[in-house]
């Protein structure tokens, strides 16, 4: 019987090992840290935007590029979104409390490069 719980418990802990392809966890992280997941977070960090606002905050993001890391972080809820149904639609886009609490030490990470790297700073 101990077997039984043991192999229950070990199969558990490896669903939520980011290293094991089944881990429920692994799919947020990778979108999270992918190329404008991070810049997806930090943007929102302050307050919602909108679609467009979004978009002209990211320098370099494309609308379908944008739209997929939504779509992703939206699903994962760490982002909400909401439509104002007005011709045409606008589409507001914020953080959640798990989206503010993965996004917390993204934005401590984003301060401490460019504080290090703005002139005074140290290299």
């Amino acid at each position: 019987m101990a077997e039984g719980v043991q192999s229950r418990q070990a199969e558990a802990e490896k669903r939520y090992d980011v290293f094991h392809t089944d881990c429920a966890a692994r799919g947020v992280v990778d979108h999270v840290t992918s190329r404008w997941g991070v810049w997806v977070l930090i943007s929102l960090r302050s307050n919602a935007l909108r679609f467009y606002e979004l978009r002209e905050s990211i320098q370099g993001i494309s609308e379908k590029m944008l739209a997929q890391t939504l779509r992703a972080l939206v699903q994962d809820g760490l982002v909400w979104r909401e439509v104002e149904p007005t011709a045409p639609p606008q589409v507001t886009y914020g953080l959640t409390e798990f989206g503010r609490d993965v996004g917390e030490p993204l934005t401590e990470l984003f301060d401490r490069i460019t504080r290090r790297l703005s002139p005074g700073g140290t290299q």
